[in-house]
C-alpha cells in the first residue's frame, strides 16, 4: 500500500509540473505576442511621425538627432538598407551615407598634417564649408551616427575622447592605453610633450619610446627640436585648435 501511494504521489508531482510548464510556456508566447504587437504599433505611429515631420528631421540636426534615438529604442535602424521605407519616404539612408562620404574625403585630405587624428568639431566644419550654404546643416552628432556606419570598413575609423574633446581616428591602427595616456598628457601641456614629463608617470625610457615611435611612425606626433626647451619636443597636430583652418 504504501508503494502504491508513493508511486501515486510522484505520478501527480510529475502532472502537476507539466502543467505548471505548459502555464509558463503559455505565458510566455502571450507576453511576447504582447510585446511584438506593442513594437508594430510602435513602429507604425514612429512612421506617421517620420511622414508628419519629414522636414524637420531632414534640415534640423537636433530634431534629427532625437528621431534617431527614437528608432534605436525600438530596434529600428534608418541605416540598415538603401531600400524601403526609411530611404524611399525620407532619404535618410542617403543623407548619411552621403555624409560618410565626405568623412573620408575631409579625412583622406588632412591625413598629411593629422597622422589621421582630428578633433570631431573640427571635422564637422571642414565638412560643413565642403557641402556649401545651401545644403542641409549637419551636426557632430551626425557625423558620429556616420563613422559607426564606417567601422564596417574596419577598426580604420573610431572615436575616442581625450578629456572634454572628442578625437576621430581614421587610419587602421590600434591605440592602446599608453598612446592615449600620452595624448592625454599633451593636451594638458597645449598639445606637446616631452620624454620627462612622460617619465613622471613612472615609465621607463623603453616604454616611453614604444609608445612615442608608434604615433611619429603613423604621423600623429611631430619632432620640434627647435623649441626653446632644451629637451625635444613631441607636438600632436591633431589638439591644436587652429591647425585645420582652411
Amino acid at each position: 500500500m504504501r508503494r502504491g501511494v508513493g508511486i501515486q504521489a510522484i505520478h501527480k508531482q510529475s502532472q502537476h509540473q507539466k502543467q505548471l510548464q505548459n502555464i509558463s510556456e503559455q505565458l510566455s508566447t502571450d507576453q511576447l505576442k504582447k510585446v511584438n504587437e506593442q513594437l508594430i504599433t510602435f513602429k507604425n505611429n514612429l512612421e506617421e511621425f517620420a511622414l508628419k515631420h519629414k522636414k524637420d528631421i531632414i534640415k534640423n540636426p537636433e530634431f534629427r538627432k532625437h528621431f534617431q534615438d527614437m528608432c534605436s529604442t525600438i530596434g529600428v535602424d534608418p541605416l540598415a538598407s538603401n531600400k524601403g521605407f526609411w530611404s524611399q519616404v525620407l532619404g535618410v539612408g542617403d543623407f548619411y551615407y552621403q555624409l560618410a562620404v565626405q568623412i573620408i574625403e575631409v579625412c583622406l585630405k588632412y591625413r598629411s598634417t593629422n597622422g589621421g587624428l582630428i578633433e570631431l568639431t573640427t571635422l564637422t566644419e571642414h565638412i560643413r564649408k565642403m557641402r556649401g550654404k545651401s545644403a542641409n546643416e549637419i551636426s557632430n552628432d551626425d557625423v558620429e551616427v556616420s563613422i559607426s556606419k564606417l567601422k564596417v570598413l574596419g577598426n580604420g575609423y573610431n572615436i575616442f575622447k581625450i578629456d572634454s574633446k572628442k578625437i576621430v581616428q581614421s587610419v587602421p591602427v590600434e591605440l592602446n592605453k599608453d598612446h592615449t595616456e600620452v595624448l592625454i598628457k599633451a593636451q594638458s601641456h597645449n598639445g606637446s610633450i616631452t620624454a620627462a614629463q612622460l617619465a613622471k608617470l613612472g615609465w621607463n625610457e623603453q616604454r616611453i619610446n614604444n609608445v612615442l615611435d608608434v604615433l611619429l611612425t603613423e604621423g600623429m606626433a611631430w619632432i620640434d627640436d627647435q623649441a626653446d626647451t632644451k629637451e625635444r619636443l613631441y607636438w600632436f597636430p591633431s589638439l591644436w585648435s587652429n591647425t585645420f583652418e582652411s
